[in-house]
């Protein structure tokens, strides 16, 4: 079982170190000591918990489409010259960045304060995990 510190926990779903021992408190997670007696939930336990309890905005846009990743958000950035563009976009926390052409910026009408939907689709996706060191 791997154990997570509760103040971890806490920054990687989000919330506060206090929310998290209400939810130990009230049973939705099980508390346990981590081998230097602190506090900790198990990650798996944690994991299933992230996903139960997750929202993410509704997709504006009613598109059907298979791509499973959509991430929707608020454009905070356009950099365009005279055929590309960058489009970066706040995420929840998470910060998306976009290449794409500054004709498909015009006809989007993409701009700092849009609503839009980052969809990724990829064969490739590259997982790290920390080499030996706490979070």
């Amino acid at each position: 079982m791997g154990l997570i510190r509760i103040a971890d926990a806490a920054r990687l779903t989000g919330v506060s170190d206090d929310t998290v021992r209400r939810w130990v408190d009230s049973g939705t997670l099980a508390a346990h000591k981590d081998p230097s007696g602190r506090a900790a939930v198990d990650g798996a336990e944690l994991a299933a918990h992230a996903r139960r309890t997750s929202t993410a905005p509704a997709d504006p846009s009613g598109v059907g489409r298979s791509a499973r990743n959509q991430f929707v958000g608020l454009v905070t950035e356009v950099l365009t010259d005279t055929v590309m563009a960058q489009v970066e976009m706040q995420c929840g926390p998470h910060r998306v960045v976009s290449l794409m052409s500054a004709e498909a910026v015009r006809e989007l009408g993409l701009e700092p304060g849009s609503v839009a939907t980052a969809v990724v689709k990829a064969t490739t996706v590259i997982v790290e995990t920390p080499s030996g060191r706490a979070l």
